[in-house]
């Protein structure tokens, strides 16, 4: 095992993780994980890929890539790129091909704009042609023809009906005001147990169940339903990824996995979720036991 791999594994099994849990975190296979912590690169496809899995493998436990790739280049293989002759021999191609079509299609669609404004003007000019006169004709008919106002028939009894609702509006409004108001519940969440990194709480009197999570630093975070599959997960950092938002009301037991808990805080429907993390229980296993309103 090289000095590099010593670090990295030393740092995964001081925060609690698994290489399970790596894997699942940083989407590499757990065989390239296994050979990073063994120095063992020769199963990886490139230099490339070695340099780029241990940069994941770094930022998911919180530690400097930087710093890391400084301190290990001589066990970290240098990284060459030999695919990049070829790329650029495309590129070119295309662009050749590209700039012998583009005049081309610069100049098409402003042809065919051309063509559609040239046939709407005509269209509009035959419209006018041949219904302005007749239009002239009938509109001169109607304004010789005497204005009649008549008063209607129904006034008084529309007044009346108007009078009506305001009244019935009125004592609506009055029974409304003796009417006492019963506000309901509020929202409860209290802890049920906490023991080490588990604690469970309980969530009461909610008509939904929605998880905010905030980063404050840098953090993996992962949702399990209550048959313990995971359905949710991601890398939360403040700088780049601060929030992520997440409905449960469909869930009655899930359980929440915080990396670092130090750098998330929980919202439960905008309710900050206050919970103790020990110093040396950086991992935390948040389970809420939801109880829907109706119930």
């Amino acid at each position: 095992m090289t000095e590099l791999g010593n670090r990295l594994k030393e740092a995964r099994i001081e925060k609690g993780f698994s290489l399970d849990d790596l894997q699942t975190m940083t989407k590499i296979q757990k065989r390239y994980l296994i050979g990073i912590e063994e120095g063992n690169y020769s199963s990886m496809p490139g230099n490339f890929y070695v340099r780029a899995f241990i940069k994941q493998y770094a930022e998911a436990l919180n530690l400097n890539p930087d710093e890391i790739f400084e301190t290990y280049k001589s066990e970290i293989p240098a990284s060459y790129n030999e695919e990049l002759p070829q790329q650029l021999s495309r590129v070119k191609t295309h662009k050749s091909i590209s700039e012998g079509n583009s005049k081309i299609f610069d100049i098409l669609p402003k042809v065919l704009i051309g063509v559609f404004v040239l046939g709407v003007a005509g269209l509009l000019y035959y419209f006018l042609y041949n219904h302005a006169g007749s239009d002239s004709n009938e509109s001169v008919g109607k304004d010789n023809e005497q204005v009649k106002f008549v008063q209607s028939e129904n006034l008084e009894k529309a007044k009346a009906n108007e009078l009506e609702k305001q009244n019935t509006e009125k004592e609506t409004k009055k029974e409304e005001e003796k009417t006492p108001v019963v506000e309901a519940p509020k929202q409860e969440i209290t802890v049920v147990q906490s023991q080490g990194r588990n604690s469970t709480y309980s969530l009461k009197n909610a008509d939904k169940f929605v998880v905010k999570l905030v980063a404050t630093g840098k953090s993996w975070v992962g949702v399990k339903n209550s048959t313990g599959k995971m359905i949710y997960q991601w890398t939360l950092d403040k700088d780049k990824v601060p929030s992520q938002t997440v409905d449960l009301t469909a869930e009655t037991n899930p359980v929440i996995r915080v990396g670092n808990a130090a750098g998330v805080e929980i919202y439960v429907n905008d309710q900050k979720l206050e919970y103790a993390v020990a110093p040396t229980q950086n991992v935390q296993n948040i389970t809420i036991q939801y109880v829907p309103k109706t119930q």
